[in-house]
């Protein structure tokens, strides 16, 4: 699900005559709504089959202003695409707000939602692409960008026994076991844990 604070902010941009850029597109969930409020847009993600899913949207339902491109949002420059406007949904690092930092011009957004250090902290093991508010706020400083919203949306499921953790975290099991973040939840949950954590930061940052 697209948090609505997070649309909520790419609105308030006045989207309509912008060209914006999605980073980390997959098949175009955040670009289609997108396109229906700006005037062009460009999802770009390396997974194949993701692009090729969003082409095929986009050709039949005749979005004519949404594209679609495979790279590797931490390796291309995002120049070529000459955004107005750039967001990114569960798409986020350092390297990725250094090219958003040379492709906007001053004045121009960065509006984005990202994983936060407490997203599922009952495995015991943060994202490596997770932030906590400070260091966060610090990168985008870094990159020429003044952080003008940023917000921790939480949500924390609760339970009462250990089978019902188990159940609530089974559609994330099988990545979690390749991970290595099972064997801390099963733990969490012996010792007597009952909770689970998603946890996002919501930003919208300025080009200096």
């Amino acid at each position: 699900m697209v948090s609505p604070k997070f649309l909520a902010l790419l609105e308030a941009e006045d989207l309509k005559d912008k060209v914006v850029l999605d980073v980390g597109c997959g098949a175009g969930r955040l670009t289609f709504l997108i396109a229906s409020r700006c005037r062009s847009v460009t999802g770009i993600d390396r997974d194949t089959t993701a692009i090729v899913q969003a082409r095929r949207r986009a050709a039949a339902e005749r979005i004519g202003n949404a594209v679609f491109s495979v790279a590797d949002a931490e390796a291309v420059e995002y120049d070529s695409f000459a955004p107005q406007l750039i967001a990114a949904h569960l798409c986020m690092s350092d390297a990725i707000i250094a090219r958003c930092g040379r492709a906007l011009a001053p004045g121009e957004c960065l509006v984005f939602v990202a994983f936060h250090v407490d997203q599922w902290r009952e495995t015991g093991r943060p994202s490596r692409f997770a932030y906590d508010e400070a260091r966060l706020a610090s990168v985008l400083r870094e990159n020429g960008f003044v952080p003008e919203h940023l917000e921790v949306e939480r949500e924390v499921t609760r339970f009462g026994t250990v089978q019902d953790g188990l159940a609530a975290a089974a559609g994330l099991e099988d990545k979690w076991k390749a991970d290595g973040r099972w064997p801390g939840y099963v733990e969490f949950l012996e010792r007597g844990g009952r909770s689970l954590t998603r946890s996002r930061l919501i930003v919208k940052a300025r080009r200096r």
